[in-house]
């Protein structure tokens, strides 16, 4: 049957009837040409009103849900729904795709919004986070992500007027959006008193920061800012669904069913009420409205678009309708008109007219209608109803004919007989009836053979029979009217059905997938008379096969358009239209049928409609008419290029293997040895499986590539240069247009392409992350910009890049079977074309995805005999290469050839490097330039042609086929090789580099070796045989056969070569007697395979390696196997040493030994090294003998898989490496110790870091270790118990006063001493002073600014500018959470510009997502915001020479480094770091590419090319004994030099990466900080030091790092530890660990304190002085500190020896008291800091200790829940006078009555209780409890303060409180570093407030100063002092 190809009509769409109203809004508009657009189901529709036209968009693969117009209105963005949904960006007027955006949302993207210019676009997905992306749309590119909010968001705009801001609205809220960098940051609406709370639905931008939004309720609510300002009520009655502005004004629709405008200013200008009209129905929602000029569009929530003519407004137009919401199911056609029935569950029937693309009647039904038929004169028209009933109207009228209910279930499908007579009706119960027509539908009989619901009816053509199909699939006949089942199938043979809808049945079996048996094909239309059937299916595809297509898995054409399941599809009377219905997207589409006839016309029909022909990817049957692949071209597709282990996968393998390891390397590793070898010269060329990889460069060296290795070779000089950028097989190659720079694209887990440069042979730009396995073919475009790329992966992926910047700019699935080639149209560069296995694909590039459409073929030319591998394009003509091996020269139509060369020996000029092993290779690749034709073969030979015939053979290497045979000749620098592809070949290593003989062998072979002498040969065959061959013409000597399996190895003895020892994968060796030929002995006792041998010096011993990895010995010439312990095999002299077992090599064994194997080794003829193969293609040299695991090596990257063999040259000059898979022969030449210094070793260094790094340092340790607390996650500071006071059940007091009372009125709360004064209340805190610098875990934190007038720095969240003349400071308040690290632009174009680096929660792109600040460190402008995918934090930041690019690094497990480009807030290259902490990364001061992080056991030079970055580690080996320690510290110096500072004091000194020498002991400790000077050089180091006389922790050094001078600080410490040094002018700026930051004069070395603060906390002690402006603070770090606010300086200090935990001023402000936490107090006379007295009365913490106001008691409150009255006037002795009883928990604040007869006490349980001073009795009475007034206010509990707990504080408490002098504003801090300001009292929960942020986590206590003129507040985690100037009410 035809069936196995696709029908060759087709459908073309041509009308669609319906809206989406329901669930989607703001989706109509005008655009420029006056048409109109809007979706339905999954198609973009453009209706234009004046022709009556539809374009349909069909980019969409599933329901659209959302619409933007861009603003110059001719451009569609629509976003749809589905698991991985995307966006289409579209030309309106063309239809086609301009650009796909995806890869970001899940689930769906519910709004879009272009803004202002259009170049940018901002979308909403439906995910759980509603997560908000803006994008670049042009390019494809996401610039920002953030969560959009925890509720739906239905809403979003860019606010017209303002630059980088979005308002977003939905449930419950509605959000003002700023975009900066790449950070999308929210605030909140705030409605305030002004409106309700409440779900916002639309929104529209206006001027002056107004934004007008429409509520649910139906007001409109305006904001100002972020602050609701105004209501407008009852705009409309319900919720107001669209908004819409334009340039007189606002139209706005809701669910009442009305439309109002608006003018500007949002004043009414008239109302229509749609329901009033005359097409007006109850229940009318709006759902959009578009205005413009006089027109309005209407959608409305039923599917109906209305237009309106504004001065008409009373009589809308109904331009489009279709079925509201509920599944639509019924369909049928009219027989005789071109009409269709559609019936639905929203209870209509409606009549459509196809001709004028309307609806011409409609009728409401009383049930939801699941069926529809109409009799055959087309008078009755049958409803089947959802309850069970049918009702048969007048199709004339609509009236009624009659209403039936026979059954309860639904009527799923009722059918006419073709006679009229009978009406069959088919239940959901499993029956079918039958009626009579005529006699008022009586009813005749019923058909009850099925089990499951009826689906589908048709009835035979003469009405007597009737078929079924039901839900189980099965298909029964029954006899008319009867309804009696037919049992014997014979009967139904010749019937011919009326029509055919079944979904079963031996006619439409091919409409079924060959292996399914799913129910997913709903309906089925058979056209007899045009031989084609259409199907509809859950998927919402409608195919269209031929009829009758009896085979599973037909060919079809099919289209898409429809979103989920197509319930229903019939074609027309006349077959001129197939009408298709949707089920969810309750759409009709109207199909234009087009026969063959028609398509030969149809060529120039719009290009979209081809976009939907698809010759069906998905068919299953397998074409029969294409010719059979060619053996080759077989061989090739099944290259799968997979690697059980990639390279990319090494370090985490070694990572596992480690932690296994980790208890046996205990022994001090051997070191790698001196020698280093170079790569040569490599034999071979990849031509077995890849083609078009040969060119000419510029200068006409040749380039190509082999195993891992890029090729240059130059043809005059015989010599080779390599790219070794690449770790595994290089599969493809292209050459830019200049011929300057090469494409090279490899094998990998995520394989790169690198572009490279073929004179400096440095990778420009690297190319990674969307291919899988590998790529196999590149290509530039002909303006050399672009690049496309082809993967290995399943589906064969294109990429088109911009390789310069690294970017991808599209990305689309290639094809299902293999691409060869990749090639981009050199004319028109967004066109380009692959080729594979049968398919050639024509691409066009639109944006992000790639459309392909079918270019009908022209003309084919018979070129070759067989398949034609490669072709090149001329000026003129075209040349080709085939399978034929020759090479033919083509005119440039393809009309006639014009030469022909045939590749032969005989042609071959003198000249030549080689031999051509056969005639007439097959060409895999050509190329022209230079009067040549560049030939490259399969069989791996690379060939010129002249263009007048003579041939060169310049370079070749094995054929397909693994290469392990290798033997170097004993005295000459030869070397044999022999391979699988059977050939036994010799060449020559001296610099003529060329093959010299060749011998085709019967069999492939394994092994060779050259006799003693060099004269005979002996090579061992795959099939058990051997020969000896003579050594110069290869003729046979001798042969044997005496084994099964492979030979795998063979030896000659030494000396005379007197016996030959042969060793076989049968697990024997055989040992024969040369002169004699015969075998002479056996050795058996192997129990696997033999990998290798070798003979003793004697000639009398053999030492064996087997597969099972055992090392035996046997006895020659017999064979006696022999056990020699290991330690004495050692001594035996060997001839050769190829094993690698034994003691002697453990060391060559990796870490992941289980992963790879080793396969070979050689030893030097001096013993002194080892070199290696292995399976990962890496060839090692080791130090001989290798003992002890792991040993340290020298690595080398070049074959690409297995390295077979390794063998040394006679006299070791040279090592030969043969690859396995990759069949090259490579060359490298050993270099000897001494011959080292010249030139860098490419080698990389050992796979274990050494375990020794440099000692230990507390503060290095602390700093890696630290884990940094989220502000937000963090928890309560005090181990509190309990119920939090806002939780706790208040009971009421007995006496609750009556109304009217003579009692006094109730006494003052709060004591207040500025009585006289009128009170002002403080309306808000401005943050004036900080006392503290982070400095403690943080480094190179501190730096000058504006030539070293001020410093900038940061301690909590905040950046400080402190002027260091005057000491005032200004701050940078924007983060939200700890800074960690801080650096300068030094750039001149950004002055001042400071980027600072915080911690942050998960890299959620939210608001608490670790970020990184860049601003203006004099305006604290915001300049960008880079949200960071560092979890946890940024640790290290450092702007690059220009000054544009960032570098930063995380505190993640990787230590991520990324490179930013900052201003635009695009994130350019990322790269894990290291595994473990990496402390600094900087990049160099002269540039934008080259950086160098340091961390533990850490250093690595970096490169940034493209979007990659490529590293090196630092290679120690260059200096004896060096290892690799902790790097803390990175300087610059000229010439590529580099220094860092170590955690044992020396600075290690680098030349590019190699460790070129060690200043020892450049400090006493770490070196934590290192400077480089810009402007001469000079380079500042700080490090750990005790201070001495010759010592300092400071030292400034020349260029180089070999003179220096030592600068003191003088600061008292015992030691000092330098954190940051910055150097201006004459000056260094340092920042120490105790929180100093000092500047040290260069000439007299004097120091100066700009800033101090404590050193550790949390800071719990403060105190006020009573009438100063001074203030005290105590600390964990054991002082007590004086400040003064006005002068802005520490006055004083004292060390106490012990941590402070409170502090207190006497009432008179001469005595300060003080709390420790060993439970000691003391007490200082202010005047003369003496102890006036001192006491330990308790073990445990003092946690509060006040004077009475009449300065007689002194109370201490710890934390042993007690409190302890002293009385001072007793004096110093401090004997205890009382304290007070059962306090429930320990103590946490104090405060004394104003009579000092009274104390209150609040504890850790969340209970305030009061006492009897100094009784020390519990006072339990609540009315005189309410009487008392304090002297002060501090406690956290009580009624008076119940509203300063928040909702939030589950885990985090409030800390402190204090309430002003004047009594009426009380402030707190709490755990989550805020300060708070509330109004006092605040007896109701939940109180309004201000908050401040600044601090990090924990804020310790609060105060304010004398007069309320500051407040102080102390820090838990920061240990810095915040002081806050009150800003009070005017009066």
């Amino acid at each position: 049957m035809a069936a196995r190809s696709a029908p060759s009509c087709h459908l073309r769409l041509e009308w669609v009837y319906g809206y989406r109203g329901h669930q989607c809004r703001n989706n109509l508009y005008y655009t420029a040409a006056k048409e109109i657009v809007y979706f339905v189901a999954g198609v973009g529709v453009v209706y234009s009103p004046r022709e009556h036209r539809q374009k349909f968009y069909r980019g969409h693969s599933d329901d659209i849900i959302s619409l933007a117009l861009h603003p110059e209105r001719a451009l569609v963005a629509t976003g749809q729904v589905g698991k991985e949904p995307y966006i289409c960006v579209w030309d309106s007027y063309t239809v086609q795709t301009v650009s796909v955006l995806k890869d970001a949302h899940t689930h769906g993207i519910a709004c879009l919004a272009f803004d202002l210019d259009g170049q940018r676009l901002v979308s909403v997905g439906l995910d759980s986070k509603n997560a908000v992306c803006v994008w670049d749309w042009k390019r494809g590119k996401m610039l920002s992500m953030a969560p959009g909010h925890t509720d739906r968001i239905f809403d979003i705009s860019w606010d017209l007027y303002q630059p980088n801001k979005l308002v977003s609205c939905g449930v419950k809220h509605i959000k003002f959006w700023s975009l900066c960098g790449n950070a999308l940051t929210p605030k909140r609406g705030v409605f305030g008193k002004t409106g309700d709370l409440q779900t916002i639905l639309c929104l529209a931008c206006a001027r002056d920061e107004l934004t007008y939004s429409g509520a649910l309720n139906g007001d409109i609510y305006v904001w100002k800012g972020i602050n609701l300002i105004r209501t407008i009520q009852g705009a409309h009655t319900a919720g107001i669904f669209s908004m819409n502005a334009c340039e007189e004004g606002f139209a706005t629709g809701g669910r009442d069913g009305c439309i109002r405008l608006w003018d500007l200013t949002f004043k009414p200008i008239t109302v229509i009420d749609l329901r009033e009209t005359d097409q007006g129905y109850k229940g009318l929602s709006v759902r959009s409205v578009c205005w413009r000029g006089d027109h309005i569009l209407v959608g409305t929530q039923d599917g109906e678009i209305f237009e309106i003519v504004v001065h008409e407004r009373n009589k809308p137009f109904l331009i489009m309708q279709g079925h509201c919401e509920g599944e639509l199911w019924a369909l049928a056609v009219h027989p005789t008109k071109p009409l269709a029935v559609t019936g639905s569950d929203d209870r209509s029937v409606r009549i459509w007219s196809l001709v004028d693309h309307a609806l011409i009647a409609r009728c409401n039904m009383e049930e939801p209608i699941r069926c529809a038929a109409v009799n055959v004169d087309g008078i009755h028209l049958a409803l089947g109803m959802k309850d069970g009933s049918f009702t048969v109207l007048r199709v004339r009228d609509m009236t009624e004919v009659v209403h039936i209910k026979d059954r309860k279930e639904a009527i799923h499908e009722l059918k006419y007989s073709p006679d009229g007579t009978y009406l069959a009706v088919g239940c959901n119960d499993s029956s079918v009836d039958i009626y009579g027509v005529a006699q008022r539908y009586k009813k005749f009989g019923e058909c009850v053979g099925s089990l499951s619901f009826i689906t589908h009816l048709d009835w035979s053509s003469d009405s007597r029979y009737l078929q079924t199909n039901d839900g189980n699939g099965k298909r029964l006949f029954y006899r008319m009217p009867g309804g009696k089942e037919v049992a014997n199938k014979e009967e139904i043979k010749g019937v011919h059905w009326a029509s055919w809808t079944c979904v079963s049945g031996l006619e439409v079996n091919g409409i079924w997938p060959k292996y399914s048996d799913i129910n997913d094909i709903n309906s089925v239309d058979g056209n007899y008379i045009g031989q084609v059937l259409v199907t509809a299916d859950d998927y919402g595809i409608v195919k269209l096969f031929r009829y009758p297509c009896l085979r599973k898995g037909a060919k079809f054409k099919k289209y898409i358009g429809h979103s989920a399941h197509v319930t229903n599809v019939r074609w027309s009377h006349d077959y001129q239209w197939v009408i298709s219905i949707g089920g969810a997207d309750h759409s009709v589409f109207q199909w234009k049928f087009i026969p063959e006839r028609k398509l030969k016309d149809a060529l120039h029909i719009a290009p979209q409609e081809s976009l939907a022909d698809s010759n069906s990817d998905e068919s299953d049957s397998d074409l029969s008419d294409v010719p059979e692949l060619d053996s080759e071209i077989e061989q090739e597709t099944q290259l799968t290029y997979r690697r059980q282990v990639y390279k990319e996968d090494l370090p985490q393998l070694k990572e596992q293997y480690k932690e296994k390891q980790k208890s046996g390397t205990s022994k001090r590793r051997e070191r790698a040895p001196g020698n280093s070898i170079r790569l040569h010269f490599v034999h071979g060329y990849r031509g077995y499986d890849c083609r078009s990889n040969l060119f000419y460069t510029q200068i006409g060296e040749i380039v190509y590539h082999v195993a891992a290795v890029g090729v240059i070779y130059n043809r005059q000089q015989n010599t080779q240069r390599f790219y070794l950028g690449h770790d595994d097989d290089i599969l493809c190659l292209a050459l830019h247009p200049l011929r300057d720079y090469v494409a090279t694209g490899q094998v990998g887990r995520d394989p790169s392409i690198h572009i490279w440069d073929t004179e400096t042979i440095k990778p420009l730009s690297i190319l990674k992350g969307y291919h899988q396995y590998g790529v196999c073919a590149v290509d530039f475009s002909a303006d050399g910009k672009r690049l496309a790329s082809v993967g290995i992966d399943d589906s064969h992926t294109v990429v088109l890049w911009d390789w310069k910047k690294g970017e991808k700019l599209s990305i689309a699935r290639g094809s299902k079977d293999k691409i060869f080639v990749v090639k981009m149209n050199p004319y028109v560069p967004d066109k380009l074309i692959t080729a594979g296995i049968k398919h050639m694909k024509f691409w066009r590039r639109a944006g992000d995805v790639c459309i392909w459409r079918d270019i009908f073929l022209v003309k084919t030319v018979k070129a070759h005999d067989g398949p034609v591998f490669s072709m090149h394009a001329l000026e003129k003509g075209f040349v080709t290469g085939g399978k034929d091996g020759v090479v033919a020269l083509w005119d440039d139509s393809f009309e006639r050839c014009l030469k022909t060369y045939a590749i032969k020996r005989a042609a071959l000029a003198p000249g030549s490097k080689g031999l051509l092993l056969e005639d007439n290779p097959s060409i895999r690749a050509i190329s022209l330039g230079h009067g040549h034709i560049l030939v490259g073969t399969k069989n791996g030979e690379i060939l010129e042609v002249d263009k007048s015939g003579p041939i060169t053979l310049l370079v070749q290497g094995h054929m397909e086929g693994e290469v392990w045979g290798l033997a170097t000749h004993p005295y000459l620098p030869i070397c044999a090789t022999v391979s699988d592809d059977r050939t036994l070949r010799i060449w020559d290593l001296s610099p003529s580099h060329c093959m010299l003989a060749v011998r085709k062998l019967k069999k492939g072979g394994r092994c060779c070796c050259f006799s003693p002498d060099g004269k005979a040969l002996a090579v061992g065959l795959n099939d058990g045989s051997f020969l000896m061959a003579n050594a110069d013409t290869l003729e046979d000597l001798v042969s044997f056969h005496h084994r099964k399996d492979v030979i795998s190895d063979i030896r000659f003895s030494p000396g005379s070569g007197k016996y030959l020892a042969v060793a076989s994968h049968d697990s024997f060796i055989d040992i024969y007697n040369v002169m004699s030929s015969k075998r002479v002995g056996i050795c058996k006792g192997a129990t696997s395979y033999i990998t290798h041998v070798d003979w003793d010096i004697r000639g009398k011993l053999l030492q064996v390696n087997t597969g099972a990895k055992e090392q035996l010995f046997f006895e020659a010439p017999r064979g006696r196997k022999q056990t020699i312990p290991s330690g004495e095999a050692e001594k035996i002299g060997w001839a050769s040493w190829t094993s690698v077992l034994g003691l002697c090599c453990e060391g060559i064994w990796p870490v992941i030994g289980e992963v790879t194997d080793i396969t070979a080794s050689c030893l030097t003829s001096d013993k002194t090294v080892l070199a290696t193969g292995d399976d990962l293609g890496f060839v090692k040299l080791f130090r001989y003998p290798a003992k002890g695991k792991f040993g340290k090596f020298k690595r080398y990257v070049a074959h690409s898989t297995h390295v077979t063999n390794v063998r040394w040259t006679y006299d070791d000059s040279m090592l030969v490496t043969l690859g396995g898979a990759d069949m090259s022969l490579m060359v490298w030449t050993n270099e000897m110790e001494g011959y080292r210094e010249k030139r860098p070793c490419d080698s990389e260094e050992s796979d274990l870091d050494s375990e020794e790094d440099g000692g230990y340092d507390s503060d290095v340790t602390r700093e890696n270790e630290i884990s940094y607390t989220i502000r937000a996650l963090s928890t309560n500071i005090r181990p509190m118990f309990g119920i939090k006071p806002h939780l706790q059940q208040k009971e009421p007091s007995a006496d609750e006063r009556p109304p009217v009372s003579r009692a006094p009125p109730q006494p003052e709360k709060l004591q207040t001493n500025n009585i006289g004064k009128k009170k002002r209340p403080i309306e808000d805190l401005v943050l004036e002073l900080v006392f503290g610098y982070r400095g403690r875990d943080c480094r190179n934190n501190v730096h000058y600014l504006n030539d070293g007038d001020d410093i900038i720095y940061h301690t909590a969240s905040v950046g400080i500018l402190h002027n260091v003349a005057t000491g005032n400071q200004s701050f940078y308040q924007e983060h939200n959470d700890d800074i960690l690290c801080l650096t300068v632009n030094q750039h001149p174009k950004f002055i001042n510009i400071v980027a600072t680096g915080q911690v942050g929660d998960s890299a959620d792109m939210s608001a608490a997502a670790p970020s990184i600040h860049i601003w203006d460190a004099v305006s604290k402008q915001t300049l960008s915001i880079l949200r960071c995918y560092h979890p946890k934090g940024v640790c290290s930041v450092s702007f690059s020479a220009t000054g544009k690019l960032l570098l930063s690094v995380g505190l993640d497990p990787e230590h991520t480094l990324t490179i930013w480009r900052w201003q635009e807030g695009a994130k350019i290259a990322s790269r894990a770091g290291h595994n473990q902490r990496i402390f600094v990364a900087e990049f160099r001061p002269d540039s934008d590419s080259q950086f160098v992080s340091v961390g533990v056991k850490h250093v690595k030079f970096w490169t940034l090319a493209g979007r990659a970055l490529l590293s090196k580690k630092g290679l120690l080996s260059t200096l004896e004994d060096a290892r690799m320690q902790t790097m803390l510290a990175v300087a610059f110096g000229a010439n590529n030099l580099t220094f860092t500072g170590t955690i044992s004091g020396d600075v290690c000194v680098w030349k590019d990466h190699m460790l070129c020498r060690i200043v020892a002991r450049a400090h006493n400790g770490p070196v934590f900080a290192m400077y480089t000077t810009l402007r001469d050089g000079l380079i500042v180091t700080g490090g750990k030091e005790r201070p001495s006389k010759e010592g300092g922790a400071v030292k400034l050094w020349d260029q180089e790092l070999r003179r220096c001078r030592a600068f003191r600080l003088e600061t008292g410490q015992a030691s000092d530890c330098v954190r940051s040094v910055c150097r201006g002018k004459g000056k260094i700026l340092v920042g120490t660990r105790n929180a100093e930051i000092i500047e040290v004069g260069e000439k007299n070395a004097a120091c100066n304190v700009l800033v101090s603060g404590h050193v550790d906390g949390p800071v719990w002690g403060l105190a006020t002085h009573p009438s100063r402006d001074f203030f005290l603070s105590a600390a964990e770090d054991g002082t007590v500190r004086l400040w003064d606010v006005a002068d802005r300086k520490m006055l004083n200090k004292v060390n106490l020896g012990h941590a402070a935990r409170t502090v207190c001023y006497s009432p008179e402000g001469d005595m300060v008291a003080i709390g420790m936490k060993n439970g000691e107090f003391i007490i200082l006379l202010v005047s003369s800091l003496k102890i006036w007295g001192k006491k330990r009365d308790r073990r445990c913490a003092i946690h509060d200790i006040r004077f009475s106001p009449d300065s007689r008691f002194l109370a201490v409150g710890s934390s042993e829940n007690s409190v302890d009255f002293y009385d001072l006037t007793l004096g110093p002795t401090l004997n205890r006078i009382s304290y007070c009883k059962d306090i429930p928990s320990f103590v946490i604040q104090m405060d004394f009555s104003a009579d000092s007869r009274h104390l209150q006490v609040s504890t850790g349980c969340y209970k305030r209780h009061i006492y009897e001073v100094p009784s020390g009795k519990h006072l339990m009475d609540q009315a005189a409890i309410d009487r008392i007034t304090w002297a002060t206010w501090t406690s956290i509990l009580g009624d008076e303060v119940m509203g300063i707990w928040s909702r939030h504080a589950e885990k985090a408490d409030v800390n402190c409180a204090c309430v002003s002098h004047s009594g009426i504003s009380l402030v707190t801090g709490d755990d989550f570093g805020m300060v708070k300001l509330f109004d006092f009292p605040c007896p109701e929960k939940f109180a309004k407030h201000k908050r401040f942020l600044g601090h990090s986590a924990h804020v310790a206590n609060i105060r304010f100063t004398s007069g309320d003129r500051h407040v102080i507040s102390a820090g838990g985690d920061d240990c810095s002092l915040f002081v806050w100037k009150c800003v009070h009410m005017p009066h």
